[in-house]
This record gives C-alpha cells, sequence and structure tokens, in this order.
C-alpha cells in the first residue's frame, strides 16, 4: 500500500484508516526516518578510552551466561544486574566476587525494575535477555533512556513493536541490535565468506531452520530450579500461538549473507504448518509433566510441531526457514546457501560447486576430504583468529563469545554495529507474520519495509573482525564458563 504523504500528515488527515489499519495489523510500510535519519550503516560515538559501562536485564541461564562472558572482556565494567528474581541477582553477585571482580554491580529486583534502570541508571548499553515478551518493552525503554539495547531473540513479537524500536532508534540516533548469536558460527562465516569470494556465484535460494527437541525440558519446574521458568513461559507460547515464534536462528544469518535490507529485502511469505502431534502426544502428557501439573487438562496446543515459511525477496530469490521444536529430531539450523556455481548445506556439512573449466557439473556432493579442505582453506578470519579464545569460554561453541567481543570492539571503535534495528524489524515481525499467513489458510502476507527504501542504497555486510592484541584478549586470560550452553 503506498501512500502519496508523509507519515505525519497521512495521521492527521485519515486517523481513522490508521486506527483500522492497526485492527487489522497491516500496517506495512511508514514514512520519515523517526525525524532523526536511517540507522543503517550508523556508528555510534566511539566509546574507547573508557569502560563500556553494561548493565544486564534478565539472568536466568542466558542472562547468567552473558554475564560471565562479557566480565572476561576488559574495557567493560558491569555496573548493573536486574531479575525479578533476587536469589538469580545474589548468585551473579557472588559469581563475580568470587572472582574479585573489578567492580559490585547496582541491583534493580522486581518485574519492573528494568523501568528504573532504563531511566535512571548509569550506563551506556542495556543487554536484555528476559522472557520473550518482555525483549521490546526493555529495549524500548532502554532506547527512551538514552541507552543501547542489545537484546536477545526473537527481540520483538509484533510488527508494530518492531516499527517502536524503528522509530525510537531513529528518532534518538541510538543504535538498537538483535543478539542473533548464530551470524558467528563457524558454518554460517564460512557460508558468507564464500558468497563474498564469488563461489556460489549469484545466491539463488537459501534455507534455515531451527529444529530442537525441547519436549523434555518443557517441564514443571524450570532449569533454575524455580516454578514458571523459562520453559514454563515457552510451553505456554507454543500452546497460544501458530506460526513461528523463533525464526531468527535459522534466517538473520541468511539475511546477513544474501545483503537482505542490503541491497535486496524480504517482500512477502507464506507460511503453512501441520499439526501439534507430539506436543499433545502421550509422551509429553504423561512422562514429561508431572502428575500435578496443571497442564495436564489443557486443551490442544496452537502450533503445530513444523512450521515451514517460504519467503520472496524482491530481487527474486527464495528462502525457506522452518521451526520444529517438539519432534523427536536431532538439532539442527538447516542452513543451506544455493548459487548459479555451487551449493552449501549443513548438518552435516556438504558442498559441491560447478569447474566448468573442467566441465565439472556439481551433481554430487564432495567427497568427505574436499569438503574439509574447503573448510579449512576458506574459514572466515574472525574464526579463525578468534575461535581458540571463544571455545576455551564456551557458548554455543563459542559464537557467544564472538558476537560479544564484535559489538564491544565495535563500540570501542566507533564502528557500526553488525546488525541494526531494521535486521532486526525485518526478522522478528516474522513472529506475527507467519502466524497471520497459516491462520488465513496459508495466503500470502507482505512483509513490511523497515527501511523505507533506503535498503537500495546500503552495501550487504562485509568480513569483519576484532584485533585480540589490542582488546587485550588472549586463551590465557579467559576461563571456562561453567554456565555456557551448548544448544
Amino acid at each position: 500500500m503506498q501512500h502519496t504523504m508523509d507519515r505525519r500528515g497521512f495521521l492527521r488527515g485519515t486517523a481513522w484508516m490508521g486506527a483500522a489499519a492497526m485492527l487489522a495489523g497491516c500496517q506495512l510500510n511508514r514514512f520519515g526516518f523517526g525525524a532523526g535519519g536511517s540507522m543503517q550503516g550508523f556508528a555510534y560515538r566511539r566509546l574507547m578510552g573508557r569502560k563500556i559501562k553494561v548493565a544486564f536485564v534478565g539472568v536466568g541461564a542466558r542472562g547468567t551466561a552473558a554475564v560471565h562472558r562479557v566480565s572476561m572482556i576488559p574495557g567493560v565494567d558491569i555496573v548493573a544486574i536486574c531479575d525479578r528474581d533476587p536469589a538469580r541477582v545474589d548468585a551473579n553477585l557472588k559469581w563475580l566476587a568470587d572472582r574479585k571482580y573489578r567492580s559490585v554491580p547496582q541491583t534493580y529486583i522486581g518485574d519492573e525494575a528494568y523501568k528504573d534502570l532504563c531511566d535512571f541508571g548509569d550506563c551506556d548499553v542495556v543487554y536484555c535477555a528476559t522472557p520473550w515478551a518482555l525483549h521490546q518493552p526493555v529495549a524500548l525503554r532502554a532506547l527512551n533512556g538514552g541507552k543501547i539495547p542489545l537484546v536477545e531473540v526473537t527481540a520483538a513479537l509484533t510488527t508494530d513493536e518492531c516499527w517502536e524500536l524503528v522509530e525510537a532508534s531513529e528518532r534518538l540516533q541510538i543504535p538498537c541490535m538483535q543478539l542473533e548469536n548464530c551470524v558467528y558460527g563457524e558454518i554460517e562465516l564460512l557460508e558468507l565468506n564464500l558468497a563474498r569470494l564469488g563461489m556460489f556465484g549469484e545466491i539463488t535460494h537459501v534455507e534455515g531452520a531451527y529444529i530442537h527437541d525441547l519436549r523434555g525440558v518443557i517441564r514443571s519446574v524450570g532449569n533454575d530450579g524455580e516454578s514458571g521458568g523459562e520453559w514454563m513461559w515457552r510451553y505456554g507460547e507454543n500452546m497460544a500461538h501458530k506460526g513461528n515464534r523463533y525464526p531468527t536462528h535459522g534466517l538473520v544469518p541468511l539475511c546477513q549473507t544474501l545483503g537482505i535490507n542490503r541491497g535486496d529485502r524480504m517482500d512477502f511469505l507464506v507460511s503453512l504448518e501441520n499439526g501439534p502431534h507430539n506436543v499433545n502426544y502421550e509422551y509429553f502428557r504423561k512422562e514429561v509433566l508431572d502428575d500435578a501439573d496443571p497442564r495436564k487438562k489443557d486443551g490442544p496446543a496452537e502450533m503445530g510441531d513444523m512450521n515451514t515459511t517460504l519467503i520472496k525477496t524482491v530481487n527474486g530469490r527464495s528462502i525457506m526457514v522452518q521451526h520444529d521444536v517438539s519432534s523427536p529430531r536431532p538439532y539442527s539450523r538447516a542452513c543451506l546457501i544455493s548459487g548459479t556455481k555451487g551449493i552449501m548445506r549443513d548438518y552435516p556439512l556438504m558442498c559441491a560447486f560447478e569447474d566448468r573449466c573442467n566441465d565439472h557439473k556439481a551433481h554430487a556432493w564432495f567427497e568427505k576430504d574436499k569438503v574439509d579442505d574447503i573448510r579449512r582453506r576458506y574459514m572466515h578470519p574472525m574464526w579463525r583468529d578468534v575461535s581458540a579464545v571463544a571455545a576455551k569460554v564456551g557458548g554455543h561453541g563459542g559464537m557467544d563469545f564472538i558476537m560479544d567481543l564484535r559489538w564491544v570492539w565495535c563500540l570501542q571503535n566507533g564502528e557500526p554495529l553488525d546488525m541494526d534495528v531494521y535486521d532486526l524489524a525485518a526478522t522478528s515481525c516474522l513472529c506475527e507474520l507467519t502466524e497471520k499467513s497459516v491462520r488465513s489458510g496459508s495466503k500470502p502476507v507482505s512483509i513490511p519495509d523497515f527501511t523505507r527504501g533506503n535498503w537500495k542504497n546500503v552495501l550487504p555486510w562485509g568480513i569483519v573482525n576484532v584485533d585480540l592484541e589490542k582488546m587485550g584478549i588472549g586463551v590465557d586470560n579467559v576461563s571456562n564458563d561453567n554456565a555456557a550452553l551448548s544448544v
């Protein structure tokens, strides 16, 4: 839907239309850069020369692991820890004190304590690792409080929430980054490097997924020993919604490789799913849930076991992204890059590239030795330089620590963050839009252009790195994190 006047004039003159669109969930494209300007390629003021002050909101399993990792990075001070549960805050304070951390963080405790932190706390960065429903409220509050939000996935659950973050980031000229760690995985970085070297030719089709059997951890007591922990609210999301509620692990690395919002953009999607067979299966009801668990009496889940979403880009490329957290399947992000000269996929790692000089057509996967040689020869420079340190710390094979090193490096050196608010919005909005498509009988749904046309003017993400020596980090001055997550 195109408009001929700016957003402010449109809202003044046709307020009833805006309200109707809101109710219909179809606000696609807004115009004008939030009164501040585009955030694409935006570099925040250089913070080198003083410590970056970081506050953590939400210190369950994922947040605690983040506290541990960030505490090992020189040039960063953890200045505040916020959680509704005082026991979690105390556990993190004790961990830091036991390691003689250089400062004692302030504490914010309570369901809405993050508001005081974001409004009045003395910090540069708010690192949010709460349950999903709080990601966007915390990020938006942090922006309005003059702080940089680094927010775990999925960063927002509706299109309107995405627009709120985009417009606040633009208005205030403060970056807002979604913490998608899978961008920094070894194979995702390898595929990016191969793409930038032209090995795939013109990329025409990509695939990604989050396939992770979580039935065994959706239990009546959270992994932190507290009723109502992560697995309770994750279960609630699956019971109440259809579509893909967790699209980013498989999708964001593909978008970075394709140059989504940087030369291309996602245009529309079609989403479908099967029934909720496994969540409602006897195994879950009888073996996973305790006898006293009220969920034994719940009705059927809304979310199907497998959601498959197909996306068409403006430049005519196709994307498939899948989500399944309830089937007995091995973990997979199923990343695949296919182009006019070759293909690579993971789980397991396989590839095939054409060699037209020798009339070799890629009709068969390469032998393992050749795949391993390509993996070594074309390893992304950042993975080559940083993986030993990152692997020692831990966290999804090291990619969590590389992610944290990169945002610290960017802020210290006045470089744009690797993922901006438009990347956040374009991928997070799929939570709502995939559900909308599924519930409409898999009809096509348009994906908003959060960049308002500026995607045509921005170069794709390049080959980036960090300088560990300059940051003062080496294998000898980091330690293994006992809270690191592996999947």
